[in-house]
């Protein structure tokens, strides 16, 4: 009885799959393009392999425009080290002049006031600066410029030009 059973259930399931089965001419695709069978498991299956196989693509697309993203930043910053390889600074320090300005080549980066004597109260104002000079609102008692070149050799660096004004503050002389 149990060998008649377990036949019985076979021959429902072969019959089963047979009907699930594909016709070998038509492909899934064409299989599922049917409404009536859009329901089937294998219909289902199939539309969720060709989900995923859409999200890979999509993020085989994405992946490779991050790598060409990346290769551009990595040929920028191998650029930015050799123009930076060819950047020559200089920092001059002025003293007792109102103006600051570069050797000739270079560019001015930066002008600060590094010194100034009490008696002054404050450092003194700068009134304009660029790209060759800068300019305080009075003598300074020293200042710091900053000036960078770009190019195959550092231009020659140019003396620091000394100020004719006095080296020592004002004040009263000592009595001795």
């Amino acid at each position: 009885m149990r060998i008649l059973m377990i036949s019985a259930f076979m021959a429902l399931a072969g019959l089963a799959a047979g009907c699930q089965s594909i016709p070998r001419e038509m492909t899934l695709g064409q299989y599922c393009a049917d409404e009536r069978r859009a329901t089937e498991d294998v219909c289902k299956i199939n539309v969720e392999i060709n989900g995923t196989r859409s999200q890979l693509a999509d993020t085989n697309t994405r992946l490779s425009e991050a790598r060409a993203i990346a290769e551009q930043a990595r040929l920028a910053a191998d650029a930015a080290n050799t123009r930076q390889d060819q950047m020559f600074c200089e920092t001059r320090t002025l003293r007792n002049t109102a103006n600051g300005s570069c050797s000739t080549g270079y560019t001015l980066m930066s002008c600060t006031q590094t010194r100034f004597t009490r008696r002054a109260g404050a450092p003194s104002i700068m009134r304009s600066i660029n790209d060759e000079q800068c300019r305080f609102n009075s003598p300074v008692l020293e200042m710091q410029v900053r000036c960078c070149m770009a190019g195959a050799a550092p231009a020659p660096t140019e003396p620091v030009p000394t100020s004719s004004t006095r080296s020592r503050p004002r004040g009263p002389r000592p009595t001795s």
